[in-house]
């Protein structure tokens, strides 16, 4: 079984849950500041390991009008005052293979998004860097066509591998999750991860711009963490409702404390009771 080491921080299915999550765009210092520093409190409380997540731009968009984020060098920014001012690994969404070096000197995981899982010259450029690589398998994707990917990455002699499931496409505008995913995907012996906010989203379901069921992120979470997973994403913001984007499917912030305390019993016994395929 793999275990990745990130700045002493030991993350593998078979170790406490991390929590990898924040906002879906990053929009200001100050609000990435508030929404990481209520995370760590309420995982410092609970026992939970914090990576903040944060997206300097929104590349895949449904429409043209859709905001995009801060850019690059603004995004990086931020996410550099993130590690400084609360000492929190941080990821982020790369698209383009020249932008892999440059966001790794600040990162701490680059995460390849679903779309773009199977493009080899960004999986190459990213495993490159030495950095985590956390993969969104794609919606189009089996768990089992995961391996393929992993060797992409591994080809460059990077083994700092995370797989995410994020749900499959299911007819129009839907996704649905098929749980034995996370122990097939586990059986590669990467650290596996559950996107519970991508997940219940509606892709293009508003017509220009994603809907989503934020109601059923939590049961998601709950379901995939009592399976036994290295980690659990979520994006939480504090007022959804007015966020750039996903606000649909992300987690009131007011409601992660109580989530988190939730998950952490559900990671202690899934880990005290292992799945093994």
């Amino acid at each position: 079984m793999h275990k990745i080491d990130l700045n002493g921080l030991a993350i593998a299915n078979d170790q406490p849950l991390t929590l990898i999550a924040g906002p879906c765009q990053l929009e200001s210092a100050d609000h990435a500041q508030m929404i990481a520093g209520t995370l760590q409190e309420a995982c410092a409380a609970f026992g939970a390991r914090l990576i903040f997540k944060g997206s300097f731009d929104k590349a895949n968009r449904t429409s043209l009008s859709g905001k995009r984020g801060l850019g690059v060098d603004a995004g990086l920014k931020v996410l550099q005052s993130v590690k400084e001012a609360l000492g929190l690994p941080v990821l982020t969404d790369v698209h383009l293979p020249d932008q892999c070096a440059p966001v790794a000197e600040i990162v701490d995981v680059l995460q390849i998004p679903a779309f773009l899982c199977r493009q080899t010259d960004l999986l190459i450029a990213a495993g490159e860097t030495g950095a985590v690589i956390n993969v969104k398998k794609g919606q189009f994707l089996a768990p089992w066509d995961m391996p393929n990917v992993v060797s992409k990455i591994e080809s460059t002699g990077n083994t700092r591998i995370m797989l995410t499931e994020r749900g499959t496409s299911f007819g129009y505008n839907t996704l649905v999750t098929d749980m034995r995913g996370l122990p097939q995907m586990a059986t590669t012996g990467y650290p596996v991860v559950m996107d519970a906010t991508h997940s219940v989203q509606q892709p293009g379901g508003k017509g220009g711009s994603s809907g989503g069921q934020r109601e059923f992120a939590p049961v998601m979470a709950r379901a995939a963490v009592s399976l036994g997973i290295a980690a659990v994403f979520i994006e939480t913001h504090e007022a959804p409702d007015t966020a750039p984007s996903d606000g649909p499917n992300m987690i009131p912030l007011a409601q992660m404390p109580a989530l988190i305390s939730t998950l952490m019993q559900f990671d202690r016994l899934a880990k005290a009771n292992p799945i093994h395929l």
